[in-house]
């Protein structure tokens, strides 16, 4: 039984704090490549966790709120 239905109330969805890469490119709306070279050249910082690479959730926001170069 979830907590929903447990205690009849709704439970507040939750945003991540970092996405695995193919979760990033749905989220920016780029490709693979496209996000590898940014994480190259320094736009996007990365979390290793383990074998594991993330990016938070924040860099992704910070950048398409960049101004257009």
């Amino acid at each position: 039984m979830s907590r929903q239905e447990q205690s009849g109330t709704p439970v507040p969805m939750m945003e991540p704090l970092a996405v695995r890469i193919p979760e990033a490119c749905r989220m920016i709306g780029i490709g693979r490549s496209k996000l590898y070279e940014l994480i190259a050249d320094g736009t996007i910082e990365i979390v290793k966790i383990g074998s594991v690479t993330v990016i938070p959730v924040a860099q992704l926001k910070a950048l398409v709120e960049l101004p257009a170069r």
